[in-house]
């Protein structure tokens, strides 16, 4: 009875034993099965979901994910967002690109090589076209072109350039070479058509654009014309400016097609205008182009233009009423110095009406050969004139006008002919139209007649 008794006894605790050692089990297992539902946030901590991955490679638009979640007012989100942006580097590469408009003074904006047409202003003082291109341009190739069509006959059997003519051109042209040779550049002379000349030449140096002065006549726009037409096919720009006159076209009170037809009615509208300065002749000009072998060409003589030189020779011993008449630019500049000097030596003799002139052997200027070929503008003319001849007749223009040059004294003597000057260009360039061009011809013959 007690071995059975203690058998017993010993199973009873065993039991309990088991049970004390279960009981946590389930309980441990409950707690955690239970915690889950009761603290849900804290599941993201256990899970397995590939969030590291969107912060180990961050793009635009998780970062701007987070920004709207970690940001509660939406300004500081619009200025974070612009800061990352300007500073991705996609934008990197834009700026070395060129900006030619807002930095002309970087290289990019320059053209790799130009041409300077030169035409009726064979000269480097107060030349526009010529400071243009040698400031917008790695190089500059100058260019003067014999055009046949102004040499031969006419149709009513008279030369079209006459031999003193022509033999003061060529002098104006060899004079114009060496005045771009002392400066580091060159000349090129062709003897050929402009708009086929003009054409090969930017071909072979891979010109960019062909920078001229615009001409008045009939003849001289239709020619111009066939240059655009030409360069166009080329993708060549042609770029025009102006510079035959005292007062420039683009500062008229009218335009073109409105100008007065009569001389009074232009001068009233103009005289009172500002007149532009002159613009300085560059002490150093852009080489010529590298690329393509250009040759500079001989400057022809008057057989090679068709002329004959047997009628400029002296005759009887006696020299040619132009002999003394050298073109040039620089033979320009001396005459008007002299005469300048001589004007404040000398001055304008006075008239019944108050107009004044110069008397004796110089009746006149005698430089309008040379303003005609361009040698020597209106504007560097009026302002050698004004600085010299102003000293002699400063007493009498400030009793009669105060000192601003509105009275007939001192150089508006000489104002009046450049006005009349300008009057026959601006009236021919007004008809030189094709469809015009039956009106136009009496101003023409004007304008060559004056200039």
């Amino acid at each position: 009875m007690d071995s059975s008794h203690q058998m017993e006894k010993e199973k009873e605790e065993e039991r309990q034993k088991t049970a004390v050692s279960t009981e946590p089990a389930f309980a441990v297992a409950s707690l955690s099965l239970s915690l889950p539902t009761v603290f849900p946030f804290r599941q993201p901590k256990i899970s397995s979901t590939p969030q590291p991955n969107k912060v180990k490679v961050p793009t635009q638009a998780s970062s701007l994910t987070h920004l709207s979640l970690s940001t509660a007012s939406p300004t500081p989100s619009k200025t974070s967002f612009k800061s990352s942006l300007s500073a991705t580097p996609i934008h990197a590469p834009l700026s070395l690109g060129p900006n030619r408009p807002r930095d002309p003074s970087n290289s990019a904006a320059l053209r790799r090589a130009s041409v300077v047409w030169f035409r009726n202003d064979l000269r480097v003082l107060d030349n526009e076209c010529l400071a243009s291109a040698n400031n917008e341009s790695l190089s500059v190739l100058p260019v003067y072109c014999f055009d046949p069509a102004d040499y031969g006959k006419s149709a009513s059997g008279f030369d079209k350039t006459g031999p003193y003519r022509a033999t003061f051109l060529i002098e104006s042209v060899a004079d114009l070479r060496r005045n771009l040779q002392a400066r580091g550049s060159d000349l090129v002379v062709r003897v050929g058509k402009p708009e086929t000349v003009l054409v090969e030449l930017a071909k072979e140096v891979g010109a960019d654009a062909v920078y001229a002065h615009r001409e008045v006549s009939h003849d001289e726009a239709k020619t111009e014309e066939k240059v655009e037409a030409m360069m166009k096919e080329e993708n060549v720009e042609v770029k025009y400016f102006w510079g035959s006159t005292l007062y420039h076209v683009e500062d008229l009170p009218f335009k073109l097609e409105d100008m007065p037809s009569n001389y009074g009615g232009f001068k009233d509208r103009v005289q009172k205008l500002e007149i532009r300065k002159t613009i300085e002749a560059l002490d150093q000009l852009k080489g010529m182009p590298s690329r393509g072998d250009v040759e500079i060409g001989d400057i022809p003589s008057l057989m090679d233009l068709g002329l004959n030189p047997s009628s400029t020779m002296p005759q009887d011993g006696k020299a040619g009423a132009n002999a003394s008449m050298v073109g040039g630019e620089t033979e320009a500049l001396q005459r008007l110095k002299k005469f300048a000097v001589e004007c404040e030596a000398q001055p304008p003799k006075g008239y019944k009406d108050g107009t004044h002139s110069i008397y004796g052997a110089n009746f006149s200027c005698k430089i309008s050969p040379w303003l005609a070929m361009g040698c020597l503008s209106p504007r560097v003319m009026y302002e050698e004139l004004k600085k010299t001849a102003s000293r002699s007749i400063s007493a009498s223009s400030n009793r009669t006008d105060g000192g601003n040059g509105s009275s007939k004294t001192g150089t508006n003597w000489l104002m009046f002919e450049l006005l009349w000057r300008d009057f026959f260009r601006f009236i021919t360039k007004k008809y030189s139209s094709a469809k015009k061009q039956v009106e136009a011809a009496p101003a023409t013959a004007c304008a060559g007649a004056f200039a």
